[in-house]
C-alpha cells in the first residue's frame, strides 16, 4: 500500500482495457479512445499499459509512459472470466480500469470500474439471452471493485439504489465530445459524400438500434408529421449499428410507409458525424434509457437543437438546451420536433444554449477526475 507521499515520489502502474474500441466504435469505445487522449495529454508519470485487441490494427499515438499490448481474450465472451486473468498475471500493474463494466474477477491488481448505465436491470425484457448472461456479473463487479466511475449522477443513484454500492465508492465523471465536434461555417470543404448525398431538411438519429433507445416512438412520431406535412415531411436519418431485438423496430418504416421518408445509414465515421449533426435541423434522442448520452452533447457542440426523452441521465446532461417529452408520448415528440423545424428563434436560442451546456463537459476534465481516482485507489 502507498501513502499519498508515497504516490507523488513514484509512478504507479495502470492498466487500461481498451479491447471494446475495437468491437464498437459507439458508446464505450468512444469513452475509451476519449479518456485514452485526455490521460496521455495530462499524466507524464505515471505508466500505462494499453490492453487493446489482437485485431486491433489501428496505431496509437501514445507519449512514451503509454505501452499497448495486445489480448486474445474478446469482450464478452463466455470465457472471458477464465481466460482474461491468465493473460493479465504477468502484467505487474498497480491498477487495472474495466471501462466495460466487468472487470475480471480473479486478479493481483486493484481495480476500477467504470459503469455507464444499468438498463439491464431498469429493462431486463430488452436484453438477449447472452447479454442477460454477461451483465448478471455486475453484482459481483461492483462489489469486487476498489473504485467505481459513473458517468453521470442519474447512473451513481442507479447504483446505490438498484446494487446497494455506497455512495463514496462512486465517483461521477463525465463523458465529453471529442474536439472534433464543433460548428462548421459556410466555407468549409470536405464534406463526406454519403453526407453531401442526403436530401435536406432531416431529422438525425445517433445511437445503436436495440430496444433502448425507442426508436418505435420517433417513428410513430414522424408518421404523425406526415400526415400533416404530406410532400414537406423530413427525412429521418439514422445512423449506428445494428444491435440486438432490432427487428420488429425496423419493420415499422414499411408498417408506417415512411420508406420515403427514412435512410439508414449505418456507422458513421467521427468526420461524417461532424457533417451530419451539422446538416441536420435536429437531432432526436427519445430513450428509454441512457447513462450519459454522448451523442446529446456531440450534437450541442456543433450547435445542433437536441430533442431528448425526460428520462434517466438525458435532463442532466442536456440541461436547458433541449426540448424534453416523455419517451412513451409519440405525438408531444412529434409536436417538439415541429417547434425546432418552424421557430427560427428558437433554433437559434438552442443553439446557442447547446453550445454553452455543451462547453461544460471536456475529455481534459474527464482525465484529470480519472487520475484523482486512481490516485485514490492506489493509496
Amino acid at each position: 500500500r502507498r501513502g499519498h507521499g508515497a504516490f507523488a515520489r513514484s509512478a504507479v502502474r495502470i492498466g487500461l482495457d481498451a479491447r471494446m474500441a475495437f468491437y464498437s466504435s459507439a458508446g464505450i469505445g468512444r469513452y475509451i479512445c476519449g479518456l485514452l487522449e485526455g490521460l496521455a495529454s495530462i499524466d507524464n508519470q505515471n505508466h500505462y499499459t494499453v490492453f487493446r485487441s489482437r485485431k486491433e490494427t489501428q496505431a496509437l499515438q501514445l507519449p512514451p509512459s503509454f505501452h499497448t499490448r495486445a489480448l486474445w481474450t474478446p469482450c464478452h465472451h463466455r470465457w472471458e472470466q477464465q481466460a482474461l486473468p491468465l493473460e493479465l498475471a504477468f502484467s505487474r500493474l498497480d491498477i487495472l480500469h474495466s471501462p466495460d463494466f466487468i472487470p475480471p474477477l480473479r486478479r493481483l491488481c486493484r481495480s476500477v470500474i467504470t459503469v455507464h448505465d444499468l438498463a439491464f436491470l431498469r429493462y431486463p425484457q430488452f436484453l438477449t439471452t447472452e447479454s442477460r448472461r454477461y451483465y448478471g456479473q455486475i453484482r459481483s463487479a461492483v462489489k469486487r471493485a476498489n473504485a467505481i466511475i459513473a458517468v453521470s449522477e442519474a447512473t451513481k443513484r442507479d447504483l446505490e439504489e438498484l446494487l446497494g454500492v455506497p455512495g463514496d465508492k462512486i465517483t461521477v465523471v463525465y463523458e465529453a465530445p471529442a474536439p472534433l465536434f464543433r460548428p462548421l461555417g459556410e466555407s468549409e470543404t470536405g464534406i463526406p459524400a454519403r453526407v453531401k448525398d442526403l436530401p435536406r431538411p432531416f431529422l438525425l438519429f445517433v445511437g445503436t438500434l436495440e430496444p433502448r433507445k425507442n426508436l418505435p416512438a420517433l417513428l410513430h412520431a414522424l408518421a404523425l408529421i406526415k400526415t400533416e406535412r404530406g410532400a414537406k415531411t423530413p427525412r429521418l436519418v439514422l445512423v449506428g449499428g445494428k444491435g440486438w431485438l432490432y427487428q420488429e423496430s425496423l419493420g415499422l418504416i414499411g408498417q408506417l410507409d415512411l420508406s420515403e421518408q427514412t435512410t439508414m445509414l449505418g456507422p458513421a465515421t467521427p468526420e461524417e458525424l461532424l457533417w451530419l449533426y451539422n446538416r441536420a435541423e435536429v437531432m432526436v434522442m427519445p430513450s428509454f434509457y441512457e447513462g450519459f448520452g454522448l451523442p446529446v452533447v456531440e450534437a450541442m457542440a456543433c450547435g445542433t437543437p437536441v430533442v431528448v426523452s425526460r428520462t434517466s441521465s438525458l435532463p442532466e446532461v442536456a440541461g436547458d438546451a433541449a426540448l424534453m417529452v416523455e419517451p412513451s408520448d409519440s405525438k408531444a415528440l412529434a409536436r417538439a420536433i415541429c417547434r425546432v423545424l418552424d421557430e427560427e428563434a428558437l433554433r437559434s436560442a438552442m443553439r446557442q444554449e447547446g453550445l454553452r451546456q455543451a462547453a461544460r463537459f471536456t475529455w481534459d476534465a474527464a482525465a484529470r477526475e480519472t487520475l484523482k481516482v486512481y490516485q485514490e485507489t492506489a493509496s
